[in-house]
């Protein structure tokens, strides 16, 4: 449970946080916050200063019904915002979140460390050859359709047996070509209805085959604000409800708008698991 970062080893054992800094102006929750160097450079060092362990930077939107940028596109809006943290925070762990080949391999030269692609390798058919030419840790997402078509009759006879299906389909893949340090992520909210996410949650433990980091990203999402009735400003509490349930059910990433939460979700959770471990020093201050 130990990937290479560039060289920057991140051990899994203990959970960790990925913050989202979307740099888009249409993404479901932050869309438009985050979008010049001067306010990316703020929010991360807000994310860094409450413990997140890992950037992730996206620049095209993946919320339902979003159209896609292209790769010049993607990169005009991302690079210079990427080179501008890395200078700013150099020692800093970037994922950057792209389905497309180039972008990585840009962005990967810029100092980026990891790639997240949604896609799985299914919309640029280069990205798996690129990551393994790259070898850098690849975050692998199942989604059923696109993001422009993906919430519109999504159908599963066996969430979960299905996922893994996927997942064992495309780990041999990217094995084939020398990437071996490869993060699960079960795309909760991608081709998924209320149903299908919370049997995936229920199940969540049987994903991964025991073998591979799992990622969750579920933060804000429309599988808590049309479950609780509220839009995705109030679904903070929901969102840490879920992340202890994932939590409880193996993840090891948890991908976040809002760090200090996740990363005190986190704590409870170790203390829980551990309780001998707890440092009876820090109770006391």
């Amino acid at each position: 449970m130990t990937i290479n970062c560039k060289g920057q080893l991140l051990d899994l054992e203990k959970p960790k946080v990925m913050a989202i800094l979307n740099l888009t102006p249409d993404s479901f929750f932050d869309g438009g916050r985050n979008n010049n160097i001067s306010k990316a450079l703020k929010k991360t060092e807000e994310y860094l200063n409450e413990g997140a362990n890992i950037i992730d930077i996206g620049a095209q939107s993946s919320r339902p019904g979003a159209d896609f940028l292209e790769e010049e596109e993607e990169l005009q809006r991302m690079m210079p915002t990427l080179e501008a943290i890395l200078q700013e925070f150099p020692q800093i762990i970037i994922s950057v979140d792209t389905f497309w080949s180039k972008v990585a391999r840009e962005s990967i030269a810029a100092g980026a460390a990891i790639i997240n692609d949604i896609s799985a390798g299914s919309i640029d058919e280069k990205m798996f050859e690129t990551v393994g030419e790259l070898k850098v840790p690849y975050i692998l997402m199942h989604m059923q359709g696109t993001p422009t078509d993906m919430q519109k009759n999504p159908q599963y006879e066996n969430i979960t047996i299905e996922i893994n299906q996927f997942f064992a389909q495309k780990i041999q893949a990217l094995k084939k070509i020398g990437v071996n340090d490869i993060i699960l992520d079960p795309g909760y909210g991608f081709g998924k209805n209320l149903n299908h996410n919370y049997e995936l949650l229920q199940n969540q433990k049987f994903l991964g085959f025991e073998k591979f980091p799992i990622l969750v990203g579920i933060s804000r999402k429309s599988m808590l604000c049309r479950l609780l009735k509220v839009n995705p400003e109030n679904a903070l509490n929901g969102t840490t409800a879920l992340h202890m349930l994932t939590l409880l059910g193996g993840a090891h990433i948890l991908r976040v708008h809002d760090v200090r939460e996740a990363v005190e979700s986190i704590q409870i959770f170790e203390a829980f698991k551990n309780p001998k471990k707890i440092n009876l020093n820090d109770e006391r201050k």
